[in-house]
């Protein structure tokens, strides 16, 4: 996996166990997500205010593998699955000190607010897409 980002559990995020109550997990990844579109040149306050564009969240499969604390570091890993005409597919892991926490697949739809009708990724923001998360060094 290509795109790499570390994420701290915080209070906000465990419940009164200390452990990371499973939906901050989904919050976890899209900030990962629009991070990765960021890297890309793809601001969000741009693409859903100016441009009227969005990238829901159309399906996500996740295995919690161990539980994760309060205070832990997270690494979040994000991969090329599939880029489609209108969709994308990223396989998501996060580890702690080595040791995963999770694994799974999220798939995104780019749709014009508007209509809410999917639409083809412009062609310069598929190539950036493909080379971020095939360069190690991001």
């Amino acid at each position: 996996m290509a795109f790499i980002r570390q994420t701290q559990v915080r209070f906000a995020h465990v419940d009164a166990a200390g452990i990371v109550f499973y939906p901050r997990y989904f919050e976890m990844v899209n900030a990962i997500v629009e991070d990765l579109f960021a890297a890309c040149g793809e601001d969000f306050a741009e693409l859903h205010l100016r441009q009227g564009k969005g990238v829901p969240t159309v399906n996500v499969a996740i295995d919690f593998t161990a539980p994760s604390r309060l205070g832990e570091l997270l690494d979040f890993d994000l991969c090329l699955m599939r880029l489609g005409r209108s969709a994308l597919t990223l396989g998501v892991e996060a580890r702690c000190a080595g040791a995963q926490r999770l694994m799974g697949s999220v798939t995104l739809v780019r749709i014009d607010l508007a209509s809410g009708a999917s639409e083809a990724w412009p062609s310069d923001l598929a190539t950036r897409l493909r080379n971020t998360l095939m360069d190690p060094a991001i």
